[in-house]
């Protein structure tokens, strides 16, 4: 155990990423399974998520740069490279020579001395391009700098990027490493200053919030709890914390004890816009990990009636695993094919919680992974499924009951549009109130919601 601990934040890495497939894996599993080996774990991690979401301006700058495009360069070799590049360009905190010379002892291990050298090449090309590590974006050329942060990059000595008043798509997709008809959809949508704002909150460190269990404390008595133990936070909105300094959430004082969720701010939304009551009957439809159900207990005192289901039965072990963390006791869990017996047996709902499977395009900071899998295509059977979902949770609903409708997506098709057609479908409906919240990466950073209030009239 103690040799494990002595493994690096970059080792871990490199490890991780070597097991991972952006288009097939997702990293967190892999990494989980990794931390207890490094007393690095906040750092292993950035390492991890920045590589992946900064992987296509990475491997730009590796070709533009090294002059070695990254389809000829062996893939353990090449996931060093890119750790040691995303180091240089993005964590300017760290010294050049302990990033370049632990990356050729990790590629002596994994791909022998020859290939070590590469790497060292490769990683001190990139390093003499660098004209400043981190400078004001403010005082530098857009086409020579990678953005870091709303207000900072690392400036090249040569133009690395398309001129965004040439083609601000160019610029945006290699910029921020995200698909280019994304940004074209987004562009259409939002205007080319939104889009800057949406590209920096899709690339950002996301934030950790938590959200007091009102059932055992109040966000004040938590705050104070805290800071007690000296973690940096501050109250957002009187309701919830924000984490200033990265920890292990799992590890803070009242987590074991049910005193608090893990919940972004914007995730937190579509409860606090449907305001459920105590005597209300519930159904939180697609419930894993269970954030939402759990929320939905809190806020009506742990008095109504909830019953929460998922298609994936695994996921469903969560909400079972929060419930009783939290100390919760007006939750029932059903399998999701037992859901029109239970159904019938229960009765009609007052209201349904759907929080469908949607593209992840407002949550991008904490799902790297989703900007190299999601497409038009993709997206489209998405809408099916989120229309599918829609017509079957008006089966169950009672007269004059609600459904809240959200998704953590910021396309059009599958929130504004897809909720107008099925009121042109289902006359006996109507929309009672609707919003889009748009990922942010300023002071209260946030991830991207829609959420919609459908009433049965």
């Amino acid at each position: 155990m103690t040799s494990q601990k002595l493994k690096s934040a970059r080792t871990i890495a490199a490890i991780v990423l070597n097991r991972f497939d952006p288009k097939y894996d997702y990293a967190g599993p892999i990494l989980s399974e990794m931390l207890h080996q490094t007393d690095e774990k906040q750092r292993a991690t950035d390492l991890v998520y920045g590589s992946i979401r900064n992987r296509p301006a990475i491997d730009m700058v590796i070709a533009k740069l090294a002059d070695c495009p990254t389809d000829r360069i062996q893939s353990t070799v090449l996931n060093t490279i890119r750790i040691g590049a995303y180091e240089l360009i993005y964590c300017p905190q760290a010294p050049e020579y302990s990033i370049i010379n632990e990356a050729v002892e990790n590629a002596k291990i994994v791909a022998g001395e020859k290939r070590a050298g590469f790497v060292n090449a490769v990683l001190r090309q990139i390093d003499r391009h660098i004209k400043n590590r981190q400078s004001p974006l403010s005082e530098t050329t857009t086409e020579r700098t990678l953005p870091q942060t709303t207000t900072t990059g690392c400036e090249f000595d040569t133009e690395i990027l398309q001129k965004p008043q040439v083609s601000p798509v160019d610029y945006f997709s290699s910029a921020f490493s995200l698909p280019r008809w994304l940004i074209s959809d987004w562009l259409a949508e939002f205007g080319e200053e939104q889009v800057r704002q949406i590209c920096f909150a899709s690339n950002r460190r996301p934030g950790i919030y938590i959200r007091a269990n009102t059932l055992k404390t109040t966000t004040q008595l938590l705050a104070e709890k805290l800071s007690q133990t000296n973690i940096d936070l501050e109250i957002v909105d009187g309701s919830m914390l924000k984490i200033k300094a990265p920890q292990a959430v799992t590890e803070l004082p009242g987590f074991t004890e049910g005193l608090f969720s893990i919940q972004d701010i914007s995730a937190a939304q579509p409860v606090q816009l449907l305001q459920p009551k105590p005597d209300w009957t519930i159904l939180d439809l697609c419930a894993a990990p269970g954030t939402k159900t759990t929320q939905l207990t809190e806020a009506t005192g742990d008095k109504a009636k909830i019953i929460a289901t998922d298609i994936d039965s695994e996921r469903l072990k969560k909400v079972k695993e929060n419930i009783i963390r939290l100390g919760l006791n007006s939750v029932g869990i059903i399998e999701y094919e037992n859901l029109q017996d239970a159904a019938a047996e229960i009765g009609l709902f007052d209201c349904i919680l759907l929080d469908v499977p949607c593209s992840n395009t407002g949550v991008l900071s904490k799902r790297p992974e989703a900007r190299y899998r999601i497409s038009n295509d993709a997206i489209q059977k998405l809408t099916k499924t989120q229309t599918e979902l829609l017509e079957s949770a008006i089966k169950l609903l009672k007269p004059k009951g609600g459904i809240c409708y959200s998704t953590c997506s910021i396309q059009k098709c599958e929130n504004s549009e897809l909720v107008k057609n099925f009121l042109q479908k289902n006359a006996s409906f109507e929309l009672k109130s609707e919003r889009l919240f748009l990922p942010s990466a300023h002071k209260f950073d946030c991830d991207g919601c829609y959420v919609a209030i459908i009433t049965k009239t």
